[in-house]
């Protein structure tokens, strides 16, 4: 019995470290507040291990080129930043620069659409009645009205 007490009173305290993270775990990203912006709008990424004593600065990149992006806000798990005003549109993967003694660039499985800003949708309207042009009022030709 004293045995089976000791298991219920244990069996919390298990369970509870299993949704911990370990403080050395790598930074997770796992979501995006949107999936297609514009040069200057706000992005959110949800995540854990988002810290600033875990990631040092987060890229946007299309493997050719990375931009590093304005982080507004960053906490244990959510990071905020502004989508660069020079980002050509393209798709664009999240990438994290992690700090310590030996930083790496982590690539997470976030893209992220960057939308043309010239690009508008404006709402179709239904096309005008054309109304017909009046018809040009036909003159006589004096010289053809003197032959007949």
């Amino acid at each position: 019995m004293r045995w089976f007490l000791l298991v219920l009173a244990l069996s919390p305290a298990c369970f509870a470290q299993q949704n911990a993270v370990p403080p050395d775990a790598a930074p997770q990203m796992d979501s995006l507040s949107v999936k297609t912006a514009k040069p200057g709008d706000v992005i959110d990424i949800v995540g854990i291990g988002l810290s600033d004593r875990k990631i040092d600065e987060v890229y946007l990149t299309d493997h050719k080129f990375d931009m590093r992006v304005k982080l507004l806000e960053q906490n244990e798990t959510l990071i905020r930043f502004r989508v660069p005003p020079f980002a050509k549109p393209g798709r664009m993967q999240i990438l994290a620069l992690t700090k310590g003694d030996d930083p790496k660039l982590l690539e997470q499985p976030l893209y992220i659409l960057i939308e043309d800003p010239a690009t508008q949708v404006t709402e179709v309207k239904a096309p005008a009645e054309v109304t017909p042009k009046p018809e040009a009022h036909e003159t006589k030709d004096p010289i053809k009205q003197d032959k007949n």
